[in-house]
């Protein structure tokens, strides 16, 4: 089993990273076209452009299911996770449309567990086209400059190498969305062009620690769908995270706790803030897969507001275990 090495071990490499996730930032912030589609505000997209409405993509006639296997692969893991609930064909069938949701949110690489692993990205979407998918789409809307991020965390390659398609943000693939129940999300707008066609959707996040949320997790995960100025959303972190959970009902979460960002997330930065916890939990449920991803972090569902609200909301159970989920370890 692979271990974390202990802080004083990396102290050099910690270093470099720092410096290389620095000038990153410097030249994505130096970029000509920095964040044009960041730009978009719900005013101007109100004004000119048609409503849209994400579909459910989840299947309900499948119930709440998680699985939870304890292992440091990641492909075993996932594997043997997504065979516990019947296999990917349980999911995906034969011409299905697929979208994987990452987080692709900075350009750092993927040691540092800040975004989507690129392997378990790479065996999910060989999975989805083992299963009959005829397209599988890779998208995210990057705090960083989108280039940049799916190139540095490896995503962009992983992508590739599996057959599937990685689709950057751009202005014009921005549509605004309201939610009829929400306070928050109303005329804003939200990264449409991807999900054209798409008729299944699957979120794939790591665990992080959040300093304003407390967690980053599956349904935090969907933030990086929002256009706009949207980091106004910050003042009420768990209404907007609430909110997009009712946004996006997806067909399945795998939430990669293989790592966990115990500390100065969701950045991060250093090998110090991580911890080797070796979970990978994959849910209908994308209430009840935060809410056994919390305990990764050592904490309960209650001290992450969000998750109640979720709940109250009827997007899910902050009671994992009422799905009885399936309990595995890699040998």
């Amino acid at each position: 089993m692979n271990q974390i090495p202990e802080p004083q071990q990396t102290n050099r490499r910690d270093f470099l990273l720092r410096m290389l996730k620095a000038g990153i930032s410097v030249a994505a912030a130096c970029s000509l076209s920095y964040w044009f589609y960041d730009s978009v505000g719900p005013e101007r997209a109100g004004a000119k452009e048609q409503l849209v409405t994400l579909p459910k993509f989840s299947l309900p006639d499948l119930g709440g299911k998680m699985s939870v296997v304890t292992g440091d692969d990641r492909k075993e893991t996932l594997n043997l996770a997504v065979k516990a609930l019947g296999g990917i064909e349980t999911f995906i069938q034969k011409g299905d449309r697929v979208l994987l949701k990452v987080n692709a949110a900075f350009a750092t690489p993927p040691m540092l567990s800040a975004t989507t692993n690129p392997q378990l990205l790479s065996e999910l979407a060989r999975l989805c086209y083992k299963a009959g998918a005829s397209s599988v789409v890779i998208t995210d809307n990057p705090i960083n400059n989108p280039e940049s991020c799916f190139s540095l965390t490896g995503i962009g390659e992983a992508a590739r190498s599996a057959g599937a398609k990685v689709v950057l943000p751009r202005e014009n693939y921005f549509q605004p969305t309201t939610l009829s129940d929400a306070t928050l999300i109303r005329n804003w707008p939200i990264l449409w062009d991807p999900f054209l066609g798409i008729n299944k959707v699957i979120g794939v996040a790591p665990v992080k620690d959040h300093h304003r949320s407390g967690a980053s997790m599956s349904m935090k995960n969907w933030y990086g769908l929002l256009g706009g100025r949207r980091n106004i959303f910050h003042q009420d972190i768990h209404t907007i995270i609430k909110e997009l959970a009712m946004m996006v009902r997806p067909t399945l979460v795998v939430l990669d706790g293989t790592t966990t960002m115990m500390t100065n997330g969701p950045t991060g930065g250093s090998l110090a803030d991580l911890k080797q916890t070796n979970t990978m939990i994959v849910s209908t449920d994308q209430v009840a897969a935060d809410a056994f991803g919390a305990t990764l972090l050592g904490k309960t569902s209650a001290e992450l507001p969000y998750i109640s609200k979720a709940e109250a909301a009827g997007l899910g159970t902050a009671d994992y275990e009422s799905l009885k989920p399936i309990r595995l370890g890699v040998v």
